[in-house]
């Protein structure tokens, strides 16, 4: 690292590391792995061992599944988590697939390792993995209430200051599909999404890439889930640097 400049592979950058005493996260650093995470890197996919946990450092994993015909989005996860955890829960392999939406870096450790290092820092670094688990079922139960009883656009605020969030930038690329699959609609009618958005002053979206213009005014678009999810991270994993 060049001096003066902050390690963007600080493991404390990644929420759920930030939260370890710092001898138990000296301990792990020798064990994990600073990775690129480019747009569409698979992590795991269904019924395949998964070889490895990642804790991202900035960008947006999304856990998919798979139906006839559509792929739906059922979480996400940026700083503030893991990806793979089926392999904190005991279990080999997953019915989900996980792979990056939104382009940024992790660091990794293999599945294995990871394994041995619950069972030998069974004290803080399971009761992290715990309480992100526990923020991960309240996500869960809000994304599948959010497409019951939110509107379209009320989801859509909601999303892209999950993803700002998650990219410590209030600019960030974004494709339609990853937008269609977060919301739960056809790619058509992302682009009215959005256009309605922009007419409002919120948001400008060109080529691939939003630019949140106006927070405040985009919070007031937004769906309760936001706040919900996010006060229900900052509670266990509270946001460390230059987290907003």
């Amino acid at each position: 690292m060049m001096s003066g400049t902050a390690d963007p592979y600080d493991p404390r950058g990644n929420r759920i590391l930030a939260a370890l005493p710092k001898n138990a996260r000296d301990h792990l650093r020798a064990e994990l792995e600073p990775v690129e995470l480019p747009v569409g890197t698979e992590i795991y996919r269904p019924g395949k061992r998964i070889e490895a946990v990642y804790f991202p450092m900035i960008g947006v994993c999304s856990i998919v599944t798979d139906l006839e015909g559509s792929t739906v989005e059922v979480a996400t996860v940026g700083d503030e988590g893991m990806v793979g955890l089926p392999v904190f829960l005991g279990v080999a392999t997953s019915a989900e697939r996980a792979l990056c939406q939104v382009g940024g870096r992790a660091l990794r450790m293999d599945a294995d390792r990871f394994r041995h290092e619950i069972a030998v820092l069974n004290g803080p670094l399971q009761q992290v993995m715990q309480v992100f688990t526990q923020a991960m079922f309240t996500q869960l139960a809000r994304n599948a209430g959010c497409i019951r009883g939110h509107r379209v656009h009320e989801r859509c605020a909601r999303w892209l200051l999950m993803t700002s969030d998650r990219m410590h930038s209030d600019r960030f690329d974004l494709t339609q599909k990853f937008l269609a699959q977060m919301l739960a609609v056809r790619r058509s009618s992302v682009s009215e999404v959005a256009g309605a958005l922009a007419a409002d002053g919120c948001i400008r979206y060109s080529r691939g890439t939003i630019t949140i213009l106006d927070r405040e005014r985009l919070l007031t678009h937004a769906c309760s889930c936001y706040r919900v999810i996010r006060e229900a991270l900052d509670a266990v994993l509270p946001p460390h640097g230059g987290a907003r």
